[in-house]
């Protein structure tokens, strides 16, 4: 059995780590090797694009934190988690929801949605 908190604790902790030898563990731990990740803003696939899309997002809100909302639930090899941004302390100022695909245990698929984005 798949424990989908690990796994969208691991994910979020990816997500704030700013070193890429630490993105590299993350990714080589709990990601399969040709994992896609896809949102309405970007697209990435293997460890080194997905290392790459995460950098660009710390770079672009620097001094923000994402965070873990609710539970995680999963079913077989399917999973979703919602998550905030924002200042480290502070409400999330984007929020969204990923739905996962695992295979052997790690990320193989994310598609993620945004379920709230500040207005421009």
């Amino acid at each position: 059995m798949t424990d989908i908190t690990s796994i969208a604790n691991d994910y979020i902790a990816l997500w704030n780590t700013q070193d890429a030898a630490g993105r590299a563990a993350l990714l080589e731990r709990g990601w399969a090797g040709d994992a896609r990740y896809v949102d309405p803003l970007m697209a990435a696939q293997g460890h080194a694009e997905i290392s790459a899309l995460v950098a660009g997002v710390l770079g672009q809100f620097p001094g923000f934190r994402f965070t873990l909302l609710g539970q995680p639930q999963a079913h077989g090899v399917h999973g979703r988690f919602s998550w905030g941004l924002g200042p480290d302390g502070a409400e999330p100022v984007v929020e969204g929801t990923d739905f996962v695909e695992l295979a052997d245990g790690k990320l193989r698929r994310v598609t993620g949605f945004l379920d709230k984005v500040p207005a421009a």
